[in-house]
């Protein structure tokens, strides 16, 4: 189904904002391209949420100006709490809004040729090998109204690309700031990791103001070569009045692997995709997500594994939380490909509820166009196990306190997984908050 868009910026505004931004003419001639297609292109398709009344398109500001943070100690704590002050001048990329205000790579790191910058930046400095991945292979900018929409008007976002054969042994770290109700975030991620690389990327969306309409529209690309590795973690927690689509996305060459750890605890409406395609023969793919739900809000998780190459590993694993009126909805899919013989989809979904009014639904879906293969799944959608909090309380412990040690065991094996410690730290501190 296509909705008509009322957008608040038009053909010469984006002409403008590109040509401000001293984009190079492939860049400006793909914005006006997918300008075009946006009111002829469907929304995506969220199983069983209807999201075609909510904001996708609304907002203040398509770009406000921020002042620089002078320093690292500028940052709110909140911000602060999840970076390693001592260790942020090696790897760090801090956005506010859509204003670039801190950057660091280690010397070493240079001079082994990674590259990690902003994206405007990128684009200006590294033209042709940006050109060469954005929006090419991962994610397609006609896929539907919201990439097309996020192609036409991305303003913020990095750019990290490893060479072949260098391993990046500390983290990559990028935390956006949204502290400005007006701005709108469309954020464009690119992760390039030649053959034989390894890195690891975390990312954080934090907001530090109350919002009551705007909109993130987030798209992330992967591209893993062969025998690359990269680790891609995020910790998401934009506010209520922020209506989110977020897609991340990933492509593997042969042998290479791919693991997601992501902890979804926006307070809005959210739509987000996950996809890794197995394109390679042999490459392996992990995706671990923790959700918490609360309030009113309303969220559509699709998370998905395409096994096209042999000998392909994909597993899923999501645990979500949901109080209040919190409804979810959690689509896990593996798809192995005709000819992806030997492939193995493993994928596991499960919702704990703690109200009456929450709803959480898992839909577990296989698809199968091979025969030699190994697949499967299991899902669960229940409440607080009563002889788990009677075993805790019969040893002293309130019955509140019980629930909140059965909730972080619940989520655990996401949290777990997360690379950096303050990362970590600040998911654990905000599903206590959330579950409270």
């Amino acid at each position: 189904m296509t909705v008509e868009t009322n957008l608040p910026v038009d053909q010469e505004y984006v002409r403008s904002f590109s040509a401000q931004k001293g984009e190079a003419k492939w860049l400006t001639d793909l914005r006006l391209a997918a300008l075009d297609k946006i009111d002829v292109l469907p929304l995506p398709t969220a199983e069983k949420t209807k999201i075609d009344k909510w904001n996708f398109t609304q907002f203040a500001a398509h770009e406000v100006t921020s002042e620089p943070f002078a320093s690292l100690e500028e940052l709110p704590e909140e911000v602060k709490s999840l970076i390693d002050i001592e260790q942020a001048d090696k790897n760090l990329y801090v956005q506010r809004n859509q204003t670039p205000t801190f950057l660091s790579l280690s010397e070493e790191l240079k001079e082994q040729g990674v590259i990690f910058t902003d994206i405007h930046t990128a684009v200006k400095e590294h033209s042709e090998l940006v050109e060469k991945y954005f929006m090419t292979e991962a994610v397609k900018v006609d896929e539907h109204k919201l990439t097309a929409l996020h192609a036409a008007l991305m303003n913020g976002g990095a750019f990290l690309y490893v060479p072949k054969n260098v391993e990046v042994k500390e983290p990559i770290q990028a935390v956006y700031v949204h502290d400005n109700a007006d701005a709108a975030l469309f954020n464009h991620v690119l992760v390039v990791a030649e053959d034989n690389s390894v890195v690891t990327y975390v990312e954080n969306y934090i907001s530090t103001v109350e919002t009551e309409q705007s909109v993130a529209n987030i798209v992330t690309e992967v591209i893993a070569g062969a025998n690359a590795k990269v680790v891609y973690g995020a910790v998401d927690h934009l506010n209520s009045g922020v209506t989110t689509y977020v897609n991340r996305r990933g492509v593997t060459g042969r042998d290479a692997r791919i693991e997601w750890a992501l902890g979804l605890m926006n307070d809005g409406d959210t739509v987000s995709e996950n996809v890794t395609n197995l394109i390679g023969a042999g490459s392996f793919a992990d995706t671990k997500t923790v959700v918490v739900g609360r309030g009113k809000q309303s969220q559509n998780f699709t998370t998905k594994v395409v096994h096209f190459g042999k000998n392909t590993e994909g597993y899923i694993l999501k645990h979500g939380v949901m109080k209040d009126e919190a409804k979810s909805i959690f689509n896990g899919i593996g798809k192995i490909e005709h000819g992806a013989s030997k492939s193995n989809a493993e994928q596991e979904s499960r919702v704990l509820m703690l109200s009456e009014k929450a709803r959480g639904d898992a839909n577990p879906i296989l698809l199968i166009d091979e025969d030699d293969v190994t697949a499967g799944h299991a899902a669960s959608v229940g409440r607080v196990d009563p002889l788990q909090l009677y075993y805790l309380m019969s040893r002293g412990i309130s019955r509140q306190e019980a629930e909140r040690l059965i909730i972080h065991g619940f989520l655990a094996p996401v949290v777990d997984k997360l690379p950096i410690e303050g990362v970590k730290q600040q998911l654990t501190e905000v599903i206590e908050r959330k579950v409270r």
